[in-house]
């Protein structure tokens, strides 16, 4: 996870930066402690050193603040191999997902949240546009590429493509840090092939 004090709320231009910075730190140090519903706007503002209403200046509620937030993170600057092969852009998809997966604290603070954004809708669009589209977008590139150099058929129905390469390669790693174990080498390399399997059955013609 990108550090999340680069966020910025509206009109935060007006506001003094280093206190937003050191709010919005306080509140995901608050959610990776005790979770987003237990979470307080009155803890945050112990943790950061600043009184309610400087949080309250910049949002108007707990909810407003942790869309802002989230919508505001960096994790859309997910990297696109480009290895030139589907085999080695998988396998640094992958690897890139098991890293990602092994940042203990970036783990529960994304559990939590994804929890939480089953049950609010305004919290699922946000978190949506800021994890799960970027991890899309970068999956579309790598197989359009695999398309054009002949790898997957030129008839790919790329959503399903899409659902297959980015729930495996992210779904795999997440269940394993649930269980506190950690992807090994060996089986890194039979997801690989798990999702390279799959992808190559995903044409339109193959009735999946």
């Amino acid at each position: 996870m990108t550090d999340p004090t680069r966020s910025r709320p509206a009109g935060a231009a007006l506001l003094r930066g280093h206190v937003t910075d050191a709010i919005t730190a306080a509140a995901w140090d608050e959610i990776a402690e005790c979770g987003y519903s237990r979470m307080s706007m009155e803890a945050v503002a112990r943790r950061a050193g600043v009184g309610k209403a400087a949080i309250y200046r910049r949002w108007g509620s707990k909810q407003a603040m942790i869309e802002q937030i989230v919508a505001d993170l960096t994790w859309n600057a997910v990297p696109v191999p480009d290895t030139g092969s589907l085999r080695g852009d998988v396998a640094r998809y992958v690897a890139d997902a098991t890293e990602a997966r092994n940042d203990e604290r970036t783990t529960r603070i994304v559990a939590d949240l994804g929890a939480e954004a089953t049950r609010n809708p305004r919290l699922a669009q946000a978190f949506y546009s800021a994890l799960r589209q970027p991890r899309r977008d970068a999956g579309a590139a790598m197989l359009r590429r695999a398309v054009d150099r002949g790898e997957l058929p030129v008839d790919l129905d790329t959503h399903l493509a899409l659902d297959c390469l980015v729930g495996l390669a992210h779904a795999r790693p997440q269940t394993l840090s649930a269980a506190g174990e950690r992807v090994d080498p060996y089986s890194q390399d039979r997801l690989v092939d798990v999702i390279l399997t799959a992808l190559a059955a995903c044409s339109q013609e193959s009735g999946l």
